[in-house]
């Protein structure tokens, strides 16, 4: 019976332990923020942008911060012009970037799974901030169409490099 109890105890330990060691690792995430959002209908207008406020607690580490995309196999393009609008509280800077999505003979890029695609674009790299302080990242899709068929999701990533 003693030997039961003990191995029951030793279980609940090794349990706790590996909560414990699952907690330190999400803690230890570096990224200042991850986001993603789904594009309702996979219909990405004009009018649906992006925003994604961050704060930055140490402008001496430079940052990287990326343009996260999704889109299925049905998407029509090679490429995708987004607008970037960086605002940090004062200021409003917006840069026009072009993302080529597939080969000249049609084949996909990015990472996929079945006939979904993702990709993750620099935006900015070994970027440094100018301040501490709160800031925005504000996106949107700058193609012919409106809306943009078939992108599923959109999101941003900014990390400490």
């Amino acid at each position: 019976m003693v030997l039961i109890i003990n191995r029951l105890q030793n279980k609940h330990v090794a349990l706790i332990g590996f909560l414990l060691f699952v907690t330190f690792l999400a803690g230890c995430s570096s990224s200042v923020v991850d986001s993603n959002a789904e594009i309702p209908e996979r219909k990405w207008t004009y009018r649906n942008h992006l925003l994604v406020p961050f704060e930055i607690k140490d402008n001496t580490k430079p940052y990287n911060i990326y343009f996260k995309l999704r889109h299925t196999s049905e998407y029509r393009y090679a490429n995708i012009f987004v607008l970037v609008h960086f605002k940090d509280g004062q200021n409003k800077v917006t840069k026009r970037y072009q993302f080529k999505l597939a080969k000249n003979d049609g084949e996909w890029l990015g990472s996929g799974s079945g006939n979904v695609f993702n990709y993750t674009f620099p935006l900015f790299t070994d970027f440094r901030f100018a301040h501490n302080g709160k800031f925005e990242l504000e996106i949107e899709q700058n193609m012919r169409d409106n809306p943009l068929l078939e992108v599923s999701d959109i999101g941003v990533l900014v990390e400490p490099k």
